[in-house]
């Protein structure tokens, strides 16, 4: 007896001591994690969301409701406000003298300075300048605060349920929040605009320059240089904030969006987390579009059987252990009696993960098949006179 407790005293003594140098080294064994990652990639972010674009499956993430200032990735909401309210964006206009002179980063506008709206979202986008984010509040709106309120419709319409903006450039304000996931939901509306698209991913270009010839733009985004299929999207900082990423990538047919908060290498952990994204997840063909499906017997028609099919596909991103588990479930009747109209209805496919749904449409005929009944011809008749 007395063995054994020694045993498990010496034992006790062992794991406190292993526990203690994992955690001395940084590298925590799995059952001290607080926060499991999907991706398997530590992430330092006080918030992090990532999501697949055309499906807004969540891949990943870490506290991705907790409200968070965000800094300057404000202004991807900013740029598609404008981009809704907007309709004209290459003629110029004067510069408002409450633009000029706005604090934090800057293209070092002046008062009655032209530029077009188009040129300003490069500026607003590209180099962040606040002065930009002004000057496209007070031509969208009369004021910084009517635009505002444009800026918290625009993220409703997104899907954003726990964001609140007082300014469009992201400058520290107890009242402007958001989570990484509303912003992740914010990014993916922007990104189906082709402008917000086009700007985003633009690596330099040259705008009007005022006093000078023009302004030379570099896009501050460093992973549009270094990262494979990097599509943007927005950095940001400040001291409220910290340091700020929202980016995107695109490879084989899939489009993931990666959001980090407050996360100290927010290039290097939103690189990895992206990379990890193509990694574990594939964008799997579950039902292939104009599919057909099978053949159903026909009552009393001119022909005894008709085509259906599914004219929707659908993809979706799955681990290859979840390709494994799933399952198309098609709704049909054993026969249908005629008549039958091509592109009639006659059932519903059903995608499955295990038992989730994630997806289902229509099963139509391909065809049409007339009805051989006495009663239906001479009605067909009759209907033709």
């Amino acid at each position: 007896m007395k063995m054994k407790k020694t045993q498990k005293i010496f034992t006790f003594i062992i794991l406190i001591f292993l526990v203690t140098m994992f955690v001395i080294s940084g590298v925590a064994p799995r059952f001290i994690n607080a926060h499991a990652q999907d991706l398997g990639v530590s992430c330092s972010a006080k918030g992090m969301a990532v999501l697949e674009m055309k499906t807004g499956r969540v891949l990943d993430s870490k506290n991705m409701d907790t409200k968070l200032k965000m800094a300057s990735t404000t202004k991807i909401v900013t740029a598609l406000t404008v981009l809704n309210n907007c309709n004209d964006l290459d003629t110029p206009f004067k510069i408002d003298k409450k633009a000029v002179g706005i604090e934090g980063t800057s293209i070092y506008l002046k008062q009655d300075e032209v530029l077009t709206p188009r040129e300003l979202l490069y500026g607003l986008m590209l180099r962040s300048g606040n002065d930009a984010s002004a000057a496209l509040a007070l031509h969208c709106a009369n004021s910084i605060e009517e635009f505002a309120e444009l800026m918290n419709k625009t993220a409703q319409d997104c899907g954003a349920k726990n964001s609140h903006f007082v300014n469009p450039h992201g400058l520290d304000n107890d009242d402007h929040y958001t989570t990484a996931y509303d912003l992740a939901l914010i990014t993916t509306k922007a990104l189906q605009n082709p402008t917000f698209k086009e700007i985003v991913s633009t690596k330099n270009i040259k705008i009007s320059g005022g006093e000078q010839e023009y302004r030379y733009l570099v896009n501050k985004n460093r992973l549009l240089n270094s990262l494979d299929g990097c599509i943007g999207v927005k950095t940001g900082y400040t001291s409220g904030a910290g340091r700020c990423l929202v980016s995107s990538v695109e490879r084989d047919g899939m489009t993931v969006v990666c959001v980090v908060l407050n996360c100290g290498l927010m290039f290097e952990e939103s690189a990895n987390l992206l990379n990890a994204a193509f990694v574990k997840y594939q964008n799997a063909e579950v039902l292939p579009s104009y599919n057909f499906i099978c053949n159903i017997p026909v009552i009393d028609g001119e022909k005894n059987k008709v085509r259906v099919y599914n004219p929707q596909g659908f993809k979706y991103p799955l681990t290859i252990e979840e390709q494994a588990n799933i399952n198309v479930d098609y709704d049909l009747p054993n026969q249908i009696k005629a008549p039958i109209k091509s592109e009639q209805k006659v059932g519903v496919a059903k995608v499955y993960l295990k038992d989730k749904l994630l997806f289902e449409t229509d099963i139509l005929a391909m065809e049409d098949v007339d009805s051989d009944a006495i009663f239906d011809k001479i009605k067909d008749i009759i209907n033709k006179f």
